[in-house]
């Protein structure tokens, strides 16, 4: 059994809007709403969204059920981080725990079935990966002064999206061994099984396109990527 957690929780601060950006329009549909099509059409077999505390109602009328997303079986309410959202989801797997997970940021509305279907391969062989694309710019090191202190190889650099894809006793371990020692640093899920499992993460090919929505600007590079689909 293969399970999709899709987080959802975000606010719109950054978009400087009363509605939250996953609920903004693209394309004449919710933001959310194209991830969710296309975890779907996937072989994945359930979807728990996890939301902000108190859209559960609202997720569930005018989005799961408005746009026939059938394989959402859990909407829970987030956390105050994401690390805190990602638990409540993979709470709702434990006594029936599925093989795979896969992790997705609901802002990221151009996932494809090219990358769930690589990811779920990747999971099953590896125990860990992410979508990723190669970095296209040099990237420099600065120090606490501004002065740039050493030049990375950028062949060897890459940009980490979603979904993040685990076996899921692996990612639940992690997540368990985080909340009982906190480290700081950490910022998504595959740093986790890193930090505390020392698992290797795999890079799954990804697309400049799967961009994540932050800001209004990021809204109309979407409606152009989706003019381009």
């Amino acid at each position: 059994m293969i399970s999709a957690i899709v987080l959802a929780g975000g606010s719109g601060s950054r978009m400087h809007t009363e509605k939250a950006k996953q609920y903004l329009e693209v394309g004449g549909v919710p933001l959310i709403v194209h991830a969710l099509r296309t975890f779907q059409e996937s072989p994945v077999d359930e979807i728990i969204l996890v939301v902000r505390e108190g859209d559960e109602a609202y997720v569930r009328d005018e989005i799961a059920e408005r746009y026939g997303i059938r394989k959402v079986t859990d909407i829970v309410p987030g956390g105050a981080e994401r690390f805190d959202s990602v638990w409540h989801g993979l709470s709702v797997l434990q006594g029936n725990e599925p093989d795979i997970v896969l992790i997705h940021d609901g802002a990221r509305p151009f996932v494809t079935q090219e990358m769930i279907l690589a990811s779920i391969d990747a999971a099953k062989n590896y125990g860990a990966c992410t979508v990723a694309v190669p970095v296209k710019d040099t990237i420099k090191v600065v120090d606490t002064e501004g002065f740039g202190v050493d030049t990375p190889d950028r062949s060897t650099l890459y940009q980490i999206q979603t979904p993040q894809s685990f076996r899921v006793p692996l990612i639940l371990e992690a997540h368990r061994r985080f909340h009982e020692e906190p480290r700081a640093g950490i910022t998504d899920d595959t740093m986790l099984v890193e930090e505390y499992l020392h698992q290797k993460v795999y890079m799954v090919p990804g697309d400049y396109r799967n961009m994540k929505v932050t800001t209004p600007e990021d809204l109309i590079l979407a409606e152009a990527f989706l003019q381009s689909l």
